[in-house]
């Protein structure tokens, strides 16, 4: 620090202010500025965009903002929990909460917005919250596991914060309500077209959606609240959680004197000057020009322009792009430029496809040459490409562009200035010279540009442009293991390694993370009979497998018994009913002929399993990257149609694979005809049965982009069949990537399915004895999971229904085979990803 170095004190530390901090310090070779930053919350700056992820099991320190404790950089003096109070401009001094004076040259205003609360009766009972902050999120999540699964909670407003406020409470368990007033979900972002497919997606996930009304009453019944609507109707609640908006905190520019613009929001001009030229304004605080911007990109930009003009420069504002891209419980929505049409002579291009839920709009000028804006729900992975051309020429015809079938638009049509990532401003430009000067992967152009680093969006434009220059892309499963997927499996299958630690230690760096754990653990359950709960191995696993069943979207499990090939007898059929009646489970028939049972608690789990355990039953891996089932028709057994008897051929199927791990869940069908009632061409292995024997289908796969089966082998007999999906299958486990499935992995492949083909039908690799010897090793080593749970003590203890559970079990629970005699008091929460590792 130089002897004349003055200090500006930057009164809020979110964000915007953490921009600030950094974006000076970067600038500031000299150390012309000493840094004081007063910061209100108990933690240092945070992604508050990312908040939802801290009801999703995160914990505060992975929401932190990389650098925020400036550690190191004795020209930062970071005073958290300490805010400002008050400003005496003629003393240039800040006062904070304590009554200290801090002297200044300059100040920042960084102090964001807080939450608008309706003024209605009833709004500041204890049931009402705000979501804003983490002790925000800490008191809801209390609030919502005291209340129990499937309590309602209410929402009002129905915009971004809002619909992610409501996936909050989904989250926990809760059956959440949206409220807006405006006829439409997220009025801001779409239209009414939008708007309506976005209310339909959001329904059928479970959210009741409510618009055009408004909340007039609240009144506390003392184990709820009841909610009065404007329409008339009433809503019983345990919670209610208003983000109906928010306002600039710009108390201290009032009291201090601060013009304020009309709506709020401290007055300040293109250069973020207020009208004290020692008083900057940036972020949601500020009225640049008189008006406010509550989008994290624009703040950035204020931030950038603040410190350059405390280092002499001569940045202005250059207004915002406005653009937001976004998944909102699972739904793509995509809004840029002018998407409402705003625009004198606007022309307005619309594919609304129900069938597909799907919305997307593109906004043209009167002679149809230049994109204005757009608007995409339901898929808007067109956003990338877009976006940038907002203002520009069209490359295509405008019906064209959004067209599932259409002319995709490349980045070679993109001008070097089109801002590729634009909450950082960075443009294509940018990136190419990063590219050009060493930056040959996503990491470096972050490191380089900033690109990518706030919301992410641009990320697969980033990979695009890579791809144009010619830049051979990484390979590398993650950033801790540098070899890809396959050669993993070829490390595990050659050296024997039978931990995670001994395999990043001899292979890999670092400790490892949510990418290589989970594949480290299925290439371990891939290549021995280890139970996957085993010891270190059980640190491993997500979600799903730390508990042997799938965790639903209100927090509790469902569990799948094994009904090979659908068979199921009346004395198993009526031990499903009794535990779905006496642990109080919702029952449905799945798509693979087997019966799911919802709605279990984790501390519930062991004495479900020992009944239909005791009954003769077993996992049915609904829950893993595994075999899921081996869906079939009645066959030649029952059906006058059937040429081969398809019932026996998928029961030993699905007995032989049962339990085997592979990059991606597996499905398989059998149909006894070509009527293909078992619509085996749907499944990842698919067996259709002919006058002389079966034809064997690979790679047929449902999802986003459903694929048929492709046909690997014609009339084979059953021996030759069974040996040939054993092939397959193995060679699929040992060369597919992360998270592959069959479809895309014969695509990808190189040579396709006919290399497939000559490896698993013709050995043309010589590997046909080694993987027969694989899939021998399966079949033999084979025992249920939830059998080994059962007879472990350690493995049992994993199931509570709560983090911080204690790790032996509550003595004043009785746990026996007629079910839990006491109900625990923290029920209903999802459970965290890192549960049994966070236990002490």
């Amino acid at each position: 620090m130089t002897a004349a170095a003055r200090t500006v004190v930057v009164v809020g530390h979110g964000m915007v202010g953490h921009r600030f901090v950094e974006a000076l310090r970067d600038r500031d070779r000299d150390g012309s500025w000493r840094v004081v930053v007063l910061c209100e919350e108990p933690m240092a700056a945070y992604d508050r965009v990312g908040l939802s992820s801290y009801i999703d099991g995160w914990d505060r320190m992975r929401l932190a903002l990389s650098g925020n404790d400036y550690a190191g950089d004795d020209l930062v003096d970071l005073r958290v929990g300490k805010p400002a109070a008050a400003i005496d401009r003629s003393a240039r001094e800040v006062i904070t909460s304590t009554g200290e004076r801090i002297g200044y040259d300059a100040v920042v205003l960084a102090t964001g917005s807080y939450p608008f609360v309706p003024p209605i009766p009833g709004s500041d009972l204890s049931r009402c919250f705000v979501y804003r902050t983490l002790e925000d999120l800490d008191a809801i999540r209390a609030t919502a596991s005291a209340a129990g699964t499937g309590a309602v909670g209410i929402v009002v407003g129905g915009g971004l914060l809002g619909l992610e406020a409501a996936n909050a409470l989904r989250m926990l368990g809760m059956t959440p309500h949206v409220m807006e007033r405006s006829p439409r979900l997220m009025p801001i972002q779409v239209d009414d077209g939008g708007g309506a497919l976005l209310n339909r997606l959001i329904t059928e996930l479970g959210i009741t959606v409510h618009t055009d009304v408004a909340s007039t009453d609240i009144v506390d019944t003392g184990d709820g609240i009841t909610v009065s609507l404007s329409n008339g109707e009433q809503l019983d609640a345990a919670m209610l959680v208003f983000s109906a908006g928010v306002r600039p905190r710009d108390e201290l520019a009032r009291e201090c004197g601060l013009p304020i613009a009309e709506r709020g929001g401290v007055m300040t001009d293109i250069s973020c000057t207020t009208e004290d030229p020692r008083v900057f304004a940036i972020g949601e605080v500020a009225a640049v020009e008189g008006r406010c911007y509550g989008l994290v990109a624009p703040g950035y930009s204020m931030a950038e322009v603040v410190a350059d003009r405390l280092l002499g420069g001569t940045a202005e504002f250059p207004g915002a792009d406005l653009s937001t891209k976004l998944k909102l419980l699972g739904v793509d929505v995509a809004s840029f430029g002018d998407a409402h049409a705003s625009t004198p002579g606007a022309l307005e291009v619309v594919l609304n496809d129900a069938a597909k839920g799907t919305y997307a709009k593109l906004v043209v000028s009167d002679d149809v040459s230049t994109l204005l804006g757009g608007i995409l729900v339901g898929d808007a992975t067109a956003y990338a490409t877009l976006r940038p051309l907002v203002g520009r020429p069209l490359p295509a015809d405008p019906a064209s562009l959004i067209s599932p079938a259409g002319a995709e638009v490349g980045v070679g049509a993109l001008p070097d200035d089109a801002q590729i990532c634009s909450c950082n401003a960075v443009t294509k430009h940018g990136i190419c010279s990063a590219i050009a000067g060493g930056a040959h992967d996503v990491p470096a152009i972050k490191c380089a540009t900033a690109a990518g680093t706030s919301c992410g969006s641009c990320i697969p434009m980033l990979k695009r442009l890579l791809e144009a220059q010619g830049v051979s892309m990484s390979k590398a499963l993650c950033e801790h293991f540098e070899q890809t997927r396959a050669e993993l499996f070829q490390i595990v299958a050659s050296t024997g390694i039978r931990t995670f630690s001994g395999l990043i230690g001899a292979y890999g760096t670092g400790t490892g993370c949510d990418i290589c754990k989970p594949v480290v653990a299925s290439i371990l359950a891939s290549t021995s009979s280890d139970h996957i709960l085993d010891d270190e191995t059980a640190g491993l696993q997500d979600t799903n497998d730390h508990f042997l069943a799938n965790i639903q979207r209100n927090g509790t499990y469902s569990v799948v018994p094994r009904l090979p090939g659908g068979e199921v007898s009346p004395e198993k059929l009526m031990v499903i009913a009794e535990v779905a009646r006496d642990f109080n489970l919702y029952t449905k028939i799945t798509g693979g002929q087997r019966i799911d049972l919802f709605g279990a608690r984790v501390e519930q789990l062991p004495l479900i399993w020992k009944r239909l355990v005791d009954a003769g039953m077993e996992s049915g891996h609904a829950y893993g990257k595994s075999l899921r089932t081996v869906k079939s028709c009645v066959g030649s057994i029952w059906c006058r149609y059937g040429v081969q008897d398809s019932v026996a051929m998928a029961v030993d199927l699905e007995l032989r694979y049962r339990g085997l791990r592979s990059p991606h869940k597996i499905k398989m069908g059998v149909s006894g005809c070509q009527r293909e009632c078992a619509e085996a061409r749907g499944k990842d292995v698919g067996v259709i049965a002919t006058e002389k024997g079966w034809n064997l289908y690979v790679g047929g796969n449902g999802g986003a982009t459903p694929k048929h089966a492709q046909l690997l082998a014609g009339d084979v007999d059953s021996e030759t069949l069974v040996r040939y999906i054993d092939r397959y299958l193995m060679f699929y486990i040992r060369t597919a990537d992360r998270l592959q499935r069959t479809a895309v992995w014969q695509e990808t492949i190189e040579g396709g399915l006919d290399h497939i083909r000559d490896v698993v039908c013709g050995d043309s690799l010589g590997i046909a004895d080694d993987l027969d010897a694989a899939m021998g090793r399966h079949v033999e080593g084979y025992s249920d999971e939830w059998a080994g749970v059962l007879n472990d003590q350690d493995k049992l203890s994993r199931f509570v229904s709560f983090v911080n559970a204690p790790d032996q079990p509550d003595p004043t629970v009785a746990f026996d085979e007629s079910g839990p005699r006491k109900v625990p008091l923290l029920l209903g929460m999802p459970s965290s990803v890192n549960a049994a590792e966070s236990r002490p």
